[in-house]
């Protein structure tokens, strides 16, 4: 084991040493050739130990796991938050419906309202308008039955004076016959 942190060692001393032979163009920053550096990181790499490259292995997996797990967290909170707002929707809609129902409920009693009230007025205006012809047909029918009741005493009255008159005569001609009986007798 000693071996390999040796060679990890000399290798990271060889990177030292390529970034001090580098063409420094600013404060902390220098120009080093990309080949060297990338051999000697891929021998760093290759001179791990097993348990190193395990634990990067089971890191790497770790964060692709948080990763899945994480994005299946939020798919999940995303679903939920769906699966709510489409009940709270559907609750909202649920309730404008039945606030809905209860305008058309009240309008509809108010219109049955209105329409007994105008039935039960039209009732009274047919009843009185009934009423009305039946006392100006009464009224009528009095008037009629009087005139007529004068007409039949005018009527009788007539006869009876033609009745008199008729009696008056007679008595008149019997009164007659009997003078000109008696004066014939005589």
């Amino acid at each position: 084991m000693n071996s390999q942190q040796d060679v990890i060692y000399g290798l990271m001393n060889d990177l030292e040493e390529v970034l001090d032979k580098g063409l420094p163009i600013l404060p902390n920053v220098v120009v080093v050739k990309k080949d060297s550096v990338i051999e000697i990181l891929d021998n760093i790499f290759s001179a791990l130990p097993e348990e190193i490259k395990e634990a990067r292995s089971l890191i790497r997996r770790k964060d692709e796991l948080q990763y899945e797990a994480q994005q299946r967290a939020e798919k999940i909170v995303a679903d939920a938050q769906a699966e709510a707002n489409r009940l709270l929707s559907e609750a909202e809609l649920l309730r404008a419906v039945q606030r809905e129902a209860e305008k058309i409920k009240e309008q509809v009693i108010n219109d049955c309202e209105e329409i007994k009230r105008k039935a039960l007025e039209d009732a009274d205006a047919v009843r009185n308008q009934a009423i009305d012809e039946a006392l100006r047909t009464r009224d009528g029918a009095s008037v009629y039955a009087e005139q007529v009741l004068v007409n039949l005493e005018q009527n009788l009255n007539q006869l009876q004076e033609i009745v008199k008159n008729g009696q008056v005569q007679l008595e008149r001609r019997r009164a007659e016959s009997e003078s000109q009986f008696l004066d014939y007798a005589n």
